[in-house]
């Protein structure tokens, strides 16, 4: 007899049939993985909700637009308004009426996710309304309002060299 036969027993059903090789489970999905299975399940009944529904064949880029203008009432981020005392302040003192709205790098990520998944369920890369231009001028015009509501631009800033690191790795580097 062997010592894990109790075990097995002990333990359920679950540990045999993990050792039974055709009724393994799939690994676990990455959190990537399950980010873009939930945002495809999400966008598929976004579609499916529309009056009349409209088909993922004959989704368009309007329609990825007009989705992402629908995420936009659950977002977290305040993007102030032109009007606004706030507007290009990025910590303003104070609350305001400003509205909340989905941040640019979350959209961005999205349409990258489901931009793949399309493809992964069948589109063709030439007909995927996730990769249109409309899309990515959409994200840019998102972006850079969101800039100029924070008053912080998106470009990427430029290190500053450590100067005691700087001086030890490279001689041409001094500091005046």
């Amino acid at each position: 007899m062997s010592s894990n036969k109790g075990k097995d027993v002990a333990e359920g059903s679950s540990r045999a049939a993990a050792m039974a090789p055709d009724q393994q489970n799939p690994p676990p999905l990455s959190r990537y993985e399950s980010q873009k299975r939930r945002d495809w399940n999400t966008f598929g009944q976004y579609l499916r909700n529309q009056r009349p529904p409209v088909a993922l064949s004959q989704c368009n880029a309007n329609q990825v637009l007009e989705f992402l203008r629908y995420l936009d009432q659950f977002g977290k981020t305040k993007v102030h308004l032109q009007g606004c005392v706030f507007f290009g302040q990025p910590e303003p003192p104070g609350p305001c009426t400003c509205p909340l709205k989905q941040a640019w790098g979350s959209l961005d990520a999205l349409i990258g996710r489901l931009r793949a998944a399309y493809e992964e369920n069948g589109g063709l890369p030439e007909t995927n309304p996730f990769a249109s231009g409309a899309i990515r001028l959409y994200l840019r015009e998102v972006r850079d309002s969101q800039a100029k509501a924070r008053g912080i631009p998106y470009k990427k800033k430029k290190k500053k060299r450590n100067p005691m690191k700087a001086n030890d790795e490279s001689s041409s580097f001094h500091m005046q």
